[in-house]
């Protein structure tokens, strides 16, 4: 049997809401619907932490979205992102107007951390892709030993016997 979480009032937490917008957005007016989404998250009493303005993206694979009774077909979209600490009773409500929204194709609403969790890129400096893969190299010193193939089998035998 799952364990439901308790939503207890006035307990706020950290979210980030990850959206992608309606290409028929013209360029002037995405900001002005970035505002309006960030305005919605306000009225609801969320703080903001971090976020990146929508840029417009192809999508991996086409996505619908009915508008006004019209089945529309869209292949880009503009992405983009928020953080803000929200408190929990407030989400389900932010949730459903994000779902009402027109200009939303679809989002994703997740908890979060309040630090930065960005992946950064790795700095490989260029002269390691030619370096040859260490190897180990043989002490002289050490002398193989030979191995007796009936003394290894007279002890396999006394270790089945305990």
């Amino acid at each position: 049997m799952e364990k439901e979480e308790e939503v207890v009032e006035g307990v706020s937490r950290v979210y980030e809401l990850g959206y992608l917008l309606v290409p028929t957005i013209t360029e002037d007016n995405v900001g002005a619907t970035y505002s309006g989404l960030k305005d919605v998250i306000t009225s609801f009493g969320g703080v903001f932490i971090a976020d990146e303005m929508p840029k417009s993206i192809p999508l991996a694979y086409s996505m619908v979205k009915v508008i006004a009774n019209v089945r529309n077909k869209f292949s880009t979209a503009y992405f983009g992102w928020v953080k803000f600490e929200m408190d929990a009773q407030k989400v389900l409500e932010l949730k459903k107007k994000l779902d009402l929204d027109v200009n939303v194709i679809r989002f994703l609403l997740i908890k979060t951390v309040k630090e930065n969790t960005m992946a950064t890129k790795r700095f490989v400096p260029r002269d390691m892709a030619r370096r040859k893969p260490f190897t180990a190299k043989r002490d002289e010193s050490e002398v193989p030993v030979e191995i007796n193939k009936e003394e290894i089998d007279k002890e396999i035998d006394a270790l089945a016997v305990v």
